[in-house]
């Protein structure tokens, strides 16, 4: 035992990689529905693995912090900005509002309470469940003009506060805009959501998960033709032109004449015993059903490549479309919507869904016609490992020198620190990339790593450092701490619910969905998606989440500067 201590103080790079180890280990373990989450987790682990007493450089956290708000900003750019257009207003405006309250109901439980700088961010971190405000707090405090001593035991209560508060912050947060949210906004939600389907073009049909989970699916299948078919002695464009009539966006793609296989022009003619191939999404073929065609297993027939890519939508003839009027253009033309992601979320693919700059839709069909879709809809995001480091670098250079700049207001230091700078810089060159997508390119594995990785080595580190005096603050928090942060939790949500209801008047269904997204908190998404069986509270939380996940980091520096 004591090799390990000595070896791990004298490597404590490796201290950080068994807390991570260890850290994602426990984070995904579930209880029923309930989970600590691998940032809870990590900040735990790592303050047993700082009882060992080991020093870390504080650059290290320095710089996995600022990759991972890099990451943040350039992930939301686009919805970001794009949300401060008119369409996205009343929803940028939702969740500024929320955000204040967030501030307002944390800042009043702290001052009452007594509680200094450290102990107030830590409890709007964790009550907000906005991990990032432990480090752009932390670089506030050291701008601060008191002692390195206070500095330092302000620095150490961030984490204690945290890891009281977190827990609630999370399950709390998914119970009450799950169980209390659909009470407050009265009615069957259930039925709402099935109703704004309808409303998005979808079928109301079924509650079962199974379907859902196949909505999102494309196939090919092969069929005989006979004499009295519709098809018989057709061409292929007045084929699927009836197809269309019949509510069947199908296409078909091959034809077997004999032993000859080929594929089809719009003039090709089908005749009696040809074998045609039909595509389109599983919703359309599985309701597809003619007397007069057999179905077939021709494998090779078949076995014909198709290509699928997801394609970001930068053309201004695309954006605001309906997915409906996207398909009718004659450039989709055999292209199937496989998804649709809107910041990293996945909407239902429903013919009146809006599309907007940023959205990521994956196509798939026969390569030349996915190719002639692409120059219409916007860039292609190509498979790739590839990241473009000098995009990434010189964002979080330019971001850093900007937040280190330092205006005095009555002798008071303000400045956004290298944090919030970095993280200003990312929704800036994440709006570039949305505009100019030929260059910045950072893959979504690299997104992940920048994201999970940068925030986790962060918040090993801090729990490490902090773990010599970390028992010490949590039994100087003690439960009144938990209480506050509780509190801090369930107002802001419950006023956010009240305020999508009576003053911006939101669809139910959204309304949970913005409120959700204005305090960045997935897991309750997740939960009403669950309560109301779809997925359309999705829609309300993409614009929010953007404009929530920036100004709940801001407020990291907002309240070290209210409570000094």
């Amino acid at each position: 035992m004591e090799w390990f201590i000595k070896t791990f103080r004298e490597y404590p790079e490796l201290a950080v990689f068994l807390t991570l180890s260890l850290g994602y280990y426990i984070g995904a373990i579930k209880y029923k529905s309930f989970t600590l989450g691998t940032v809870t987790s990590v900040l735990l682990v790592g303050v047993l693995v700082g009882q060992l007493d080991i020093e870390i450089s504080s650059n290290v956290k320095s710089i996995f912090f600022l990759m991972f708000l890099f990451a943040i900003g350039y992930s939301v750019g686009p919805q970001f900005f794009g949300g401060l257009k008119k369409d996205g207003l009343p929803q940028v405006f939702f969740a500024a509002i929320v955000c204040v309250i967030c501030l307002l109901c944390s800042y009043i439980g702290a001052k009452v309470m007594g509680y200094d700088a450290g102990l107030s961010a830590g409890m709007l971190s964790g009550s907000q469940t906005i991990s990032a405000v432990i480090g752009v707090a932390s670089d506030t405090i050291n701008n601060l003009n008191i002692s390195a001593s206070e500095k330092k035991q302000m620095i150490n209560e961030i984490p204690v506060a945290y890891a009281v508060t977190y827990v609630f912050g999370t399950a709390g947060s998914a119970w009450i805009l799950a169980s209390i949210g659909p009470k407050l906004l009265g009615g069957d939600l259930i039925k709402k959501a099935k109703e704004l389907e309808v409303q998005l073009g979808g079928d109301a049909i079924g509650d079962d998960p199974a379907i859902t989970s196949a909505y999102d699916r494309v196939l090919y299948n092969a069929y005989k033709i006979s004499a009295q078919s519709y098809a018989c002695n057709q061409t292929v464009a007045k084929i699927e032109a009836e197809l269309a009539k019949r509510g069947r966006i199908l296409y078909v793609e091959r034809i077997r004449k004999g032993k000859e296989i080929s594929y089809v022009t719009q003039d090709t003619v089908v005749e009696e015993n040809d074998v045609i191939v039909l595509g389109g999404r599983r919703e359309y073929m599985m309701n597809y059903v003619s007397p007069n065609e057999t179905e077939v297993l021709d494998s090779e027939l078949l076995n014909f490549p198709v290509e699928v890519l997801s394609v970001m939508i930068v053309s201004k003839e695309v954006q605001e479309k309906t997915l409906s009027e996207l398909l009718g253009m004659d450039y989709m033309h055999g292209v199937i919507i496989r998804s649709l992601k809107r910041s990293g979320m996945d909407l239902s693919i429903l013919p009146n869904t809006q599309l907007y700059k940023g959205d990521m839709v994956e196509l798939v069909g026969h390569q030349q016609n996915v190719e002639l879709a692409i120059k219409h809809i916007g860039y292609a995001d190509r498979p790739t490992n590839a990241t473009d480091m000098v995009f990434v670098g010189l964002g979080i250079v330019i971001g850093g020198l900007f937040g280190a700049l330092t205006l005095r207001v009555g002798g008071v230091p303000l400045s956004l620190s290298t944090s919030g700078g970095a993280l200003i810089s990312g929704l800036v060159f994440g709006w570039l990339r949305g505009k100019h997508p030929t260059f910045g390119r950072i893959p979504e594995a690299a997104i992940w790593i920048m994201n999970n990785l940068g925030l986790n080595v962060f918040i090993a580190v801090v729990g490490i450092t902090a773990g010599p005096h970390f028992v010490q603050g949590f039994k100087q928090a003690g439960w009144d701490l938990f209480i506050v942060g509780a509190l801090a939790t369930t107002v802001p949500l419950i006023a956010a619910v009240l305020l999508g209801r009576y003053v911006f008047k939101f669809h139910p269904i959204i309304t949970l969905g913005c409120a959700a997204g204005a305090r960045t908190t997935t897991a309750a998404l997740g939960a009403i998606q669950d309560a109301v069986q779809s997925k359309t509270p999705a829609l309300g939380y993409t614009v929010t989440y953007a404009v929530g996940n920036t100004l709940l980091i801001i407020w990291g520096v907002v309240i070290v500067l209210l409570m000094s």
